[in-house]
């Protein structure tokens, strides 16, 4: 079910959310997989839909910087001056996750990735939602990403409550992942944001 963008589409889209359902929302780099990121029952819901197999951590989307410091038991200044720069962005940052983190959004790793997206819709669902977001890509495993709404409606159907039919970012990039170890930043997964980009902002302290 395609589910318009106006405030009674984001309204019913927030609904199933919070009724530990899971969505399909548009966002800055590719459709996302949406469920309560606090909720272990949606978020299991969210593997069954792609098809993959509980045990890898699943990243969440927070409407700024005070969300994602709820879900942490610490933010590492370096770490605080990239998402004050790239937030909102395609800067996914994994930092030691508070107890309210569900392990199975962690994977039993003591951490989570968390990212503010650049897209209005995305950031209005979470607002709404009053909760952390999942925001892995809306695929089945193994399979592309997508950036259409009706690709999405064909490949998932009555198995989400819903697709938000927006558009997506330009991005055909992923996020790029951080984290801050020993005192260095290491990236994980270099997506739209380079190396070169973090070093400009933290300087000399990324990991080769």
């Amino acid at each position: 079910m395609l589910i318009s963008t106006d405030a009674s589409g984001l309204a019913s889209a927030v609904q199933a959310i919070k009724h530990g359902d899971v969505i399909a929302f548009p966002t800055d780099t590719y459709f996302a997989l949406g469920a309560d990121g606090l909720n272990p029952n949606a978020v299991e819901r969210v593997f069954a839909t792609k098809g993959r197999n509980p045990g890898t951590p699943v990243p969440l989307l927070v409407r700024d910087s005070v969300m994602a410091e709820s879900l942490c038991r610490e933010f590492p200044e370096p770490l605080r001056k990239l998402a004050d720069h790239f937030w909102p962005g395609a800067l996914t940052i994994v930092l030691p996750a508070s107890g309210d983190v569900p392990t199975v959004v962690t994977a039993s790793t003591g951490t989570v990735g968390v990212r503010v997206p650049d897209h209005a819709i995305a950031r209005k669902i979470i607002e709404l939602a009053g909760v952390p977001v999942t925001g892995t890509s809306c695929n089945l495993t193994g399979r592309d990403p997508v950036k259409e709404a009706i690709v999405v409606e064909q490949i998932f159907g009555d198995t989400i409550a819903g697709c938000v039919d927006g558009l997506c970012g330009d991005s055909t990039a992923p996020s790029t992942v951080v984290s801050y170890v020993d005192g260095e930043i290491v990236l994980l997964r270099t997506g739209a944001i380079d190396a070169e980009s973090i070093q400009n902002i933290v300087g000399d302290i990324v990991a080769s």
